[in-house]
Formats: structure tokens, C-alpha cells, sequence
């Protein structure tokens, strides 16, 4: 669905996407993470026409961003982060002016502004000027206005931005439904939904592409450890004990007001797992455990590892490229 092969975007004295390639398959859910000014939206806007690129090459929907404008334009459907709604319009009458410009009519164009409205939860705000709406509804009224012509392609800048916990809840199902008719790009702060929603992540860093792979792949593939917490009742030193089974790299005892247990924080090797060692020391010295978890790493480690890692990309494994 994208086909992404060296793209490159210089300003006045700036770089601001370096020679980037990367693919979208058909009915994949992607998310497009980086730090504020590292590219994402500059991308997004090359890759919906709505700016040009310096040099580099595109395809979307089989159609080349540059010389098959039109043909791109039809088949993608872009939210930019901070949409520009007529906000003298009632939201009805936005989207029915809307579908007219992206070539919709009669029965059909009302038949499916009827659906994203509903899709999209502004049903009830139909009547509403949209000047008199909240951030979270015009948002919405963003979103239905990018589906309205039922495009390949969804394009989508911070859809969550200034949503609300339900809100956001809604729009995550609403991506998840999405996949068997649309493929999606977007892109986010609030990288729990990533988790919950993307079926891929790429991650880019001062306009270069940083990691390309599943949310699982990132978290195992680039955090160093994997913490394990204990709760124990045992007396003597047990940091030390704990530090010598095999592939624990260093145990520290926490502060844990409630005697006699005291808490412990392991922290091991990847793609290690250490509590059957940990259950059979507990075992031969007479400990007792309340309390043993995983804490696995989060997609927001490896964001903030990748973001406070400034070197260039051959610093990143190269199986992440």
C-alpha cells in the first residue's frame, strides 16, 4: 500500500526526513513514533500530497506521490493533527460539503455520511456549529471527514489528541474495525495504544528510520533487562544470594515498611527467565515469597532509549533496521 524508497525533505538549513525506505502491506496497522521535530508529520504530509519532496520516491496504492497526485489524493484519506474545520459550519453540512469536494452524491453520499457519523460518535452533534464543539469532537468530526469517500488509505496525525480515556477507548476499536477494508497510518504520543492497536511500529529520530518492527519484537529486541520483584520473609543477606544465581545481573533490596517482608528488585538478562531458580533458593533456604512478577519492558522503553540515543543508525542492532 506504501512504498517509501529514500525519501528526503530539506528546509533552509535543514534536514528534516533523511533518506528514509519503508513498506506498508494492505490491511496493516502502522505507527509512525518519534520525538516532536523528527519527521513523522513531514512524512505524512509527502506522502498524502500535501507537500512535495525534495528528492527520493513514493508510491501509494500503486500510484507515485509525485507524478499521480490525483490518483494519491483519491485514494487516501489524511487527518493532520490539527485539522482545519470550517467552524461557521454545522458539522452535518461540513461533512455533506466535504463528501461533495471528494466526488460523493446522491443516495450513496448520504447513505455514507449517515455511517461515519455514526462511526465515529458525532450522530448527536449533527446539528451542532462545529465552532461550539469541544477539541475531542472536532477530532471527530477530523476523523469521519477522512473516512467519508472510503479511502484505501488512512492517513492519520495524533488522532487521539485531546480525547478523552473513553474517547480514545472508542477510537482504538474504531482502527481496530478498520483493518479488513482500510490500511492505516498514524501517529501518537500515547504509545500504550500503539501497543494496543498497531500491528507494526516505526520508529524515526532526526529524520532517519531508527527500528522497524512489531511492538513485541522492539520491546525484546532493545531493552538490556527484565526487572523481577520479590516480596521474601528471610533473614541475612539475601541481595547477595540472589545476585549469584545465574543470568541475575544485580539485586537490590527496596524500602518495605511491613515486617518481616522485604522486597527485592532482580534485574536480569534478556530472554532470561530466573523464578524457578529463585522458587528453589527460596526453597533450600527456608524463605517464604508472597509476591514474584515480571515487569516485562513497554514500548515507551524503547522509545525513550531510541530518542536519547543520538548516534546514527548503524548504532541500532541491525536486525531492528
Amino acid at each position: 500500500m506504501i512504498d517509501v524508497q529514500e525519501l528526503t525533505k530539506q528546509y533552509a538549513g535543514r534536514t528534516a526526513v533523511n533518506s528514509i525506505s519503508f513498506q506498508v502491506e494492505p490491511g496493516e496497522i502502522v505507527g509512525f513514533l518519534g520525538p516532536n521535530g523528527a519527521g513523522k508529520s513531514t512524512t505524512m504530509r509527502i506522502l498524502s500530497g500535501y507537500m512535495p519532496a525534495t528528492s527520493g520516491r513514493a508510491l501509494v496504492a500503486g500510484f507515485d506521490v509525485f507524478h499521480q497526485s490525483i490518483q494519491v489524493r483519491q485514494s487516501v484519506g489524511y487527518m493532520p493533527e490539527n485539522a482545519p474545520l470550517y467552524t461557521d459550519m454545522r458539522v452535518k453540512e461540513y461533512l455533506y460539503f466535504r463528501a461533495e469536494l471528494k466526488g460523493l452524491s446522491g443516495t450513496a453520499m448520504r447513505r455514507r455520511i449517515g455511517e461515519v457519523m455514526e462511526l465515529t460518535g458525532v450522530t448527536d452533534m449533527r446539528k451542532r456549529l462545529i465552532g461550539n464543539l469541544s477539541k475531542g469532537y472536532r477530532q471527530r468530526v477530523a476523523l469521519a471527514d477522512a473516512l467519508v469517500h472510503k479511502p484505501k488509505l488512512l492517513i492519520l496525525d495524533e488522532p487521539t489528541n485531546g480525547l478523552d480515556p473513553v474517547q480514545i477507548r472508542h477510537v482504538r476499536d474504531l482502527l481496530r474495525s478498520l483493518k479488513s477494508k482500510h490500511t492505516v497510518l498514524l501517529s501518537t504520543h500515547i504509545l500504550h495504544e500503539v501497543e494496543q492497536t498497531c500491528d507494526r511500529v516505526v520508529m524515526i529520530h532526526q529524520g532517519r528510520i531508527r527500528a522497524n518492527d512489531t511492538p513485541a519484537n522492539l520491546t525484546r529486541q532493545l531493552r538490556s533487562t527484565t526487572l523481577l520483584h520479590l516480596e521474601i520473609d528471610g533473614t541475612g543477606n539475601l541481595a547477595e544470594k540472589l545476585s549469584a544465581i545465574p543470568a541475575v545481573r544485580k539485586a537490590t533490596e527496596e524500602e518495605l515498611q511491613i515486617h518481616p517482608w522485604r522486597r527485592f528488585t532482580l534485574r536480569v538478562e534478556p530472554d532470561h527467565d530466573v523464578r524457578d531458580e529463585v522458587l528453589d533458593l527460596a526453597l533450600k533456604q527456608k524463605w517464604r515469597i508472597r509476591e514474584m512478577h515480571l515487569q516485562l519492558p513497554t514500548l515507551e522503553d524503547v522509545f525513550v532509549e531510541l530518542s536519547m540515543n543520538a548516534g546514527t543508525p548503524t548504532d541500532i542492532p541491525t536486525h531492528v533496521l
